[in-house]
């Protein structure tokens, strides 16, 4: 007689990750250690490439996409995208902020600081949170705006 590893009961299941593919349900096949690196990596830097591609406006969509696409198939890739998304949307609204100032006149060099800090940072967070993605380590952001989990 074999017995189940996961136990007995409704909890019996395996984890998600440990699932095989089953189309009738729609789970999605588990990724590999290296294919999920990979992805999460593209993660943080899609928001560096869209931010160079739409001057700043856009640096969130990358990391929305690579979420859309992979949530329920790795939960490694899905907290590195929801953390570059959640960051970028603190940026974002960084940015906004910064604007606003800089059309009161007296704040415009309070903008300008804020556009410098708002930069470096993502720029800084971004890469490394790539290169430990790349490493398979997960990376806190310092700052979010948590909308994606």
């Amino acid at each position: 007689m074999q017995t189940n590893p996961y136990g007995t009961g409704p909890s019996a299941t395996p984890p998600y990750s440990a699932r095989p593919y089953d189309p009738t349900i729609g789970h999605s096949p588990t990724m590999t250690t290296g294919e999920e690196r990979t992805v999460a990596t593209l993660a943080h830097l899609s928001a560096i490439i869209a931010m160079i591609v739409s001057v700043g406006w856009l640096s969130f969509v990358g990391p929305l996409i690579v979420w859309f696409v992979y949530k329920d198939r790795s939960d490694f890739v899905r907290n590195a995208a929801a953390g570059a998304f959640n960051f970028n949307v603190w940026a974002w609204v960084m940015n906004v902020v910064a604007w606003i100032m800089l059309f009161t006149i007296v704040l415009a060099p309070v903008a300008v600081v804020l556009w410098i800090v708002a930069g470096i940072m993502t720029l800084w967070c971004h890469i490394r949170g790539a290169i430990l993605a790349n490493r398979g380590e997960l990376y806190r952001y310092p700052a979010t705006i948590g909308l994606l989990q």
